[in-house]
């Protein structure tokens, strides 16, 4: 995930931005972040957080907030919900970096693996917005495919802001 989002990045560069949506703040009973996420990938709020696919659903992005109590929880859940959506991972592909972004500490943990489309990138980012919030990032995108989302998942990703 870290290379796509860095060829993506010089993409942005070079590429007129897209058309986003308006700025949301998630979950909308207790914001903890916010996002801005393209119109045309339907973002959805989800019972924990916020979802949103790619139009051509070459990539599927979800954000859920968790606390120190439920984070193995979260955890738990994108690994069932991968798992009930076709989704396997390549425990041998595990990949582990860290970064900083909009003041927030991230930690990426990045797979290969497959669904019933092929071969996919699997991405699973903790990022702090506030000291006892955690927001769980899932990603997923089709090998390929994905890499044409590069200057909407660059932007996505660094709106990604704590609340106000």
């Amino acid at each position: 995930m870290k290379k796509i989002l860095a060829a993506a990045a010089l993409a942005t560069m070079l590429l007129p931005s897209a058309s986003f949506a308006a700025t949301v703040l998630f979950p909308s009973a207790a914001p903890v972040a916010q996002i801005t996420i393209p119109d045309a990938w339907n973002p959805e709020e989800t019972d924990s957080g916020i979802q949103a696919s790619s139009d051509d659903g070459a990539i599927y992005l979800s954000i859920d907030v968790a606390s120190a109590e439920t984070t193995d929880k979260v955890i738990e859940d994108v690994f069932s919900f991968l798992g009930e959506n076709g989704v396997t991972v390549d425990p041998a592909t595990q990949k582990q970096s860290e970064d900083t972004f909009n003041g927030m500490k991230m930690i990426n943990l990045d797979w290969s693996g497959k669904d019933k489309d092929g071969a996919v990138s699997i991405g699973v980012s903790l990022v702090a917005p506030k000291p006892d919030k955690l927001l769980v990032i899932t990603y997923w995108g089709t090998k390929g495919e994905q890499e044409k989302h590069g200057p909407e998942l660059v932007a996505l990703i660094n709106s990604l802001k704590p609340a106000k």
